[in-house]
């Protein structure tokens, strides 16, 4: 349990009231007990504060806590961003026990840093080196010649193939794989593949031929304090590293392709895919279901709408969504006058009707 004291020094936010309550866990407003701090960080939120049994609430700067029987509150400029502290410190983390489970098979050659905690049935491969402090949950797979920074978090079924750099405070979430083969094929002859993309679609194959693979000779390298979601992919690359930078977050069911390389502190929505050889600038946001297409540049501080499909390269800054990617405006734009058609062929036959009477051609 926390003091909102305690809480606010943390935090670096203001405290009012009796700073000697005890919190043991957060809540909605609604559902607060007395040993609750209610999360009520907008008005309409704070309005359900009485409808629950809290005594204290994380409130935004310069409310009124007193008139909504607080006795305590935590008063912050940017609540939201205050929440991501606060969550930290009441997260009870997944009950991952210390030291190494017996059923775990490390390689000898592998180096593990001080207080690093292995899983139940985790493998660890052969010139594996993790850092200080990490965590490797159950059922892992570390592959030969990995590196993983100190103070990691790997849950449950995550696989990092050979040969992976990873930097510090890295955290993968179960189902991820880090270094997987890139999808390269190619066949002896021009296939109906490349005719259709020269010639936009013009041409198809004539005749059946078979794929050959291309080996995926490079490999994965990540920046510090860098997130993967639920069941996510980056694959290796083809002759250099796929490359991802610092502070990077992916949400779930992202597929990043070989060779692509995104800059620092970019935002990968849920279920978007990335086509190899791309490049992202920094602090992109992908919004869920985005689509990118190969061998494209895209600039730093780009923001793509949920569904957009990029095929060609963006600028810096800009904020695109639709299918193909324009600009957000003219995309709204564009998808008004769209809505509008049926009204305006309704109108246009109305005007030909009455032209036909007038000019006696009907």
């Amino acid at each position: 349990m926390h003091t909102i004291a305690d809480i606010a020094r943390a935090l670096g936010i203001e405290a009012a009231g009796d700073t000697s309550l005890r919190i043991a866990r957060v809540a909605e407003p609604a559902s607060a007990g007395p040993d609750d701090l209610a999360m009520a960080m907008k008005p309409e939120y704070a309005a359900q504060i009485g409808t629950g049994q809290a005594r204290a609430a994380m409130l935004w700067s310069g409310a009124d806590w007193q008139a909504l029987g607080l006795k305590a509150a935590l008063m912050a400029q940017r609540p939201r961003f205050a929440m991501a502290g606060l969550s930290a410190m009441m997260d009870p983390g997944q009950g991952h026990g210390a030291g190494i489970h017996p059923t775990a098979v490390i390689d000898p050659s592998a180096v593990l840093g001080e207080g690093v905690c292995v899983g139940p049935f985790t493998v660890i491969g052969a010139g594996a080196r993790i850092g200080a402090g990490s965590v490797i949950g159950p059922q892992c797979q570390v592959g030969w010649d990995v590196t993983l920074g100190e103070g990691a978090l790997l849950h449950g079924g995550v696989r990092l193939m050979a040969r992976v750099r990873i930097g510090a405070r890295f955290i993968a979430h179960p189902g991820v794989v880090i270094g997987a083969d890139g999808f390269s094929f190619v066949t002896p002859e021009v296939s109906g593949v490349e005719k259709a993309r020269a010639s936009l679609g013009a041409e198809g194959s004539e005749s059946r031929q078979s794929w050959a693979r291309i080996h995926s000779l490079g490999s994965v390298s990540i920046g510090d304090d860098v997130e993967i979601g639920v069941n996510s992919c980056i694959d290796r690359g083809s002759v250099r590293d796929t490359r991802i930078g610092n502070g990077v977050k992916f949400d779930n069911l992202v597929q990043i392709g070989h060779n692509v390389v995104i800059g620092d502190d970019c935002l990968i929505c849920a279920q978007s895919g990335i086509a190899g050889s791309t490049v992202l600038g920094r602090n992109v946001v992908l919004g869920g279901h985005t689509g990118v297409s190969d061998n494209l540049t895209i600039g730093d501080n780009v923001i793509t709408g949920g569904g957009t499909k990029v095929l060609s390269k963006i600028p810096a800054g800009r904020v695109m969504l639709g299918y193909p990617a324009m600009k957000m405006d003219t995309h709204l734009e564009t998808y008004k006058s769209l809505r509008r058609l049926p009204r305006l062929f309704a109108d246009v036959a109305a005007l030909k009707k009455a032209v036909s009477k007038f000019t006696g051609t009907e």
